[in-house]
């Protein structure tokens, strides 16, 4: 039906819901709602209204690129929103890639979000979604993030697009010139602090409640939920937070070379020179699709920077001076983390002899520690364990210490659950293999994807899931119908282990945060040495610290 005649009906006070038609039959009407942005036009769908592709922020786009986003002035009308924006543009996945799942549409116009909302909402709690993709692919339309079933839950559902790779995240000399505060970089996170703020305003249009508003991210969208419970420009924009699989490493400085990462502005220029380009306005001038295809070769690999002021200073010295957000939080990571993502971790050595002895050359008076935890009697698999643990599992529950510290609710999850077709290709419990349980999109993975089986068991765990996150979401607290209760982090180091069924337990593999820890600190000393995939055989020599264990 047109959109003018549905208005033309609600202004006759017509419900929303349904329209009398000729033959007296009753049709859905698909939702209208008048929010401060403007007026968009939905879907229904079952209990739902979903909302696609709605524009929350003003993209900056060619002469205009690396900017910050702006705010987006209300239009008018009733705008369409029933089709999911375009994914911020980036390279093509690897081909066979578990997580190769192109979105159907690319641009560098990409600032959008989608809602769903249940029916008749009103001041329901919000999950916002931050997809992954290493910050340099990934989009908001995949099947794997539907909030439908989330949502059905009693939550209003937001997920984002935002910018991407070198369009989302370069630093560069004469774009932190442009600007009065004299810094660049982190595009892509002000675009979602761009999406939060417009959550503020006008999600309460949907039935959400601005007042409780939970972020939530996997991998890349983990790390950017630890971005934004360590930048000041987001602070109240949002009341608890989840991050899944984050890692908490270490980050380039705008200006400076520290911690064995040059600086983010030098990054740029190296970059500029790889693409021959003589000035930002060249970069400006290039093809959104070929400059970010170039930059990729080139070797430019996004993260955020730390400028003094949307990041004022490395996530582990926010965590340890108590600066971060002070917000309930879960956290936790996966059990295979790596066994997809192999790249990440060094291929073992030639035998045990040579693992071990390269072992105590590097981790020094910490290498007995070390080998009991990862030992040489199974060379590929405690290479893969100490990888996920000084990645993942040291961030997950670094994460919960800090917190708690803080005095803040702090919930930590360690998902390892298997099935037949993931086991089969030694793939348990795989990155990012949690993120259907929690959406309830088992029957909707990627294509290379290994297909959850349907039965019984994986929808209880699912169910199982979904009512724990939303529950975090309504009351900070995770807890699902007829299953455990999730304790608290606190004094007894307690987490969920997702196995077959959700069961409480206490105190992770004894001795692999400490490890991790210490190793962290004494990079952090020595000013010269990033943490991050570096770690294992391939750590720097771990000198004695005074201060670090």
């Amino acid at each position: 039906m047109p959109i003018f005649l549905r208005q033309a009906l609600l202004r006759q006070g017509v419900c929303a819901a349904a329209l009398l038609l000729a033959g007296g039959a009753l049709a859905a009407v698909d939702p209208v709602v008048r929010a401060p942005a403007g007026a968009v036009e939905g879907r229904t769908v079952g209990d739902l209204d979903v909302f696609k592709g709605i524009p929350y922020a003003q993209p900056p786009v060619g002469p205009l690129r690396w900017r910050p986003p702006a705010e987006l002035p209300a239009w008018a009308g009733v705008r369409p929103a029933r089709e999911y924006g375009a994914a911020c543009v980036q390279p093509a996945p690897r081909p066979g890639s578990l997580y190769a799942d192109p979105p159907a549409k690319m641009a560098e116009d990409c600032l959008t979000l989608n809602v769903w909302a249940p029916r008749g909402a009103k001041k329901v709690p919000v999950l916002v979604w931050i997809h992954g993709g290493a910050l340099v692919g990934g989009a908001s339309s995949k099947s794997l993030y539907d909030g439908a079933k989330l949502a059905a839950q009693g939550v209003v559902v937001v997920s984002i697009n935002y910018r991407l790779g070198v369009l989302g995240y370069l630093a560069h000399p004469a774009l932190s010139a442009e600007l009065p505060d004299g810094v660049s970089g982190n595009y892509g996170l002000l675009d979602q602090i761009a999406s939060l703020r417009w959550v503020r305003r006008n999600i309460g249009a949907f039935g959400g409640d601005a007042g409780n508003v939970t972020i939530a991210g996997e991998s890349a969208g983990g790390l950017s939920v630890m971005y934004l419970m360590a930048a000041p420009p987001a602070r109240g924009l949002f009341h608890k937070a989840i991050a899944q699989s984050a890692y908490m490493i270490s980050t380039p400085e705008l200006k400076a070379p520290r911690h064995g990462e040059q600086a983010a502005e030098a990054i740029g220029a190296h970059v500029a020179t790889a693409l021959g380009a003589a000035d930002i306005a060249a970069l400006r001038a290039m093809e959104a699709e070929a400059l970010t295809t170039a930059a990729a070769k080139a070797g430019y690999a996004p993260f955020g920077t730390i400028d003094g002021r949307t990041l004022p200073r490395q996530l582990v010295e926010v965590f340890d001076r108590q600066e971060q957000a002070p917000v309930p939080l879960m956290a936790g990571f996966n059990s295979g983390e790596i066994r997809s993502l192999r790249f990440l971790a060094p291929p073992p050595p030639a035998d045990a002899a040579t693992y071990e002895a390269t072992i105590r050359a590097r981790y020094g008076d910490m290498a007995d520690d070390y080998l009991k935890l990862y030992p040489s009697s199974d060379l590929g698999e405690s290479i893969l364990a100490n990888t996920r643990d000084a990645m993942y599992a040291w961030t997950a529950e670094r994460l919960a210490v800090k917190q708690t510290a803080l005095g803040q609710p702090a919930f930590l999850y360690y998902f390892d659950h298997g099935y037949p077709a993931a086991d089969d290709k030694g793939l348990h419990g795989f990155h990012a293999s949690e993120i259907p349980y929690v959406f309830g999109t088992v029957d909707a993975t990627p294509p290379f994807w290994p297909k959850v089986p349907d039965t019984a068991e994986e929808r209880r765990l699912s169910a199982a899931m979904a009512g724990y996150w939303s529950s975090f979401a309504k009351t900070g607290t995770p807890a699902a119908a007829g299953q455990p209760a999730w304790p608290r982090y606190d004094a007894d180091a307690a987490y969920m282990h997702f196995a077959a069924t959700p069961e409480p337990a206490t105190h992770p593999p004894p001795g692999s945060y400490d490890l991790q820890e210490a190793a962290m600190c004494r990079r952090w000393a020595a000013g010269d040495q990033p943490w991050n995939w570096n770690t294992g055989i391939i750590s720097p020599v771990l000198a004695k610290v005074a201060g670090c264990r």
